[in-house]
């Protein structure tokens, strides 16, 4: 039997990481790199912001999955500064050094936020469903980001810092724009609707990036389930990786402002 494919994940005890190791540890060799310890695996606790401190747990390492981001606040531009934008450039160089074939970076639908004063989508997101086309465009990866906050200017960031490390070092990078991870894996509210991120299609497609094809250089990825009302274009992951999500948000029923609704929009 071939060795398991040795698998970094920075930010490992957050909810996505933890989706990752419960449901893909049989399958890859994980190890984290975490500001605290992670029980299971081994694990290197440090800062990303620390470019020294870090490099241990790049030693032998494949794939790094890096998870890891600040997240105490949208218009902090320090803390955004320092961690999302300094320490994924610590990330990405610690990764070079040492060799990895690949990065998955998670980056963020924030990314695209900035369509939301259009319409469509303005309407899209305010449920004003009675408002919206039949049919309408989706947006797509090759898009031009536009982002409405200083956490998704600096997911922004990393998208471009991995073009440079793909094309300037060969590093094979995959970029998820993450939609609505929710704890308990249901939309709270009409927000959530088009963005919605089923657990298990979270998992789906980060197996698929981890494992996807050498010849792969550079690819963006929008992050979300099979939403009746979502306005971000899946197809590429669908043609590209052979992503087929079996999550929908149609398919809560949930608690908002107005009362209880059934989520079933078709």
């Amino acid at each position: 039997m071939a060795d398991k494919k040795k698998v970094l994940i920075t930010g490992a005890s957050g909810l996505i990481g933890g989706l990752i190791r419960k449901n893909l540890g049989d399958k890859y060799d994980f190890s984290a790199l975490n500001r605290s310890k992670v029980e299971g695996i081994r694990c290197v606790q440090a800062d990303i912001a620390d470019a020294e401190g870090i490099k241990p747990a790049f030693e032998g390492i494949h794939t790094v999955v890096h998870l890891a981001a600040f997240n105490e606040g949208v218009y902090n531009w320090e803390g955004n500064l320092r961690i999302s934008i300094g320490g994924t450039r610590n990330v990405y160089e610690a990764a070079r050094i040492h060799g990895v074939k690949r990065i998955v970076f998670a980056s963020s639908g924030g990314t695209t936020l900035g369509y939301e004063n259009d319409s469509p989508y303005t309407e899209i997101v305010a449920a004003e469903y009675d408002k919206v086309p039949k049919v309408w465009p989706l947006i797509t990866d090759d898009m031009p980001a536009r982002p409405n906050s200083d956490m998704y200017v600096a997911k922004v960031f990393g998208e471009v810092l991995g073009r440079m490390y793909s094309d300037m070092y060969g590093i094979s990078v995959m970029n998820v724009r993450v939609g609505a991870v929710l704890p308990d894996d249901i939309p709270l509210m009409r927000r959530h609707y088009p963005g919605y991120f089923a657990h298990e299609d979270v998992v789906q497609m980060f197996d698929k990036c981890i494992d996807v094809p050498n010849h792969l250089r550079y690819e963006i990825f929008e992050g979300l389930s099979d939403n009746r009302w979502r306005w971000r274009d899946i197809t590429h992951a669908q043609k590209l990786l052979g992503y087929h999500p079996t999550g929908s948000a149609e398919n809560h029923e949930i608690e908002d402002k107005g009362g209880r609704h059934q989520v079933n929009m078709t």
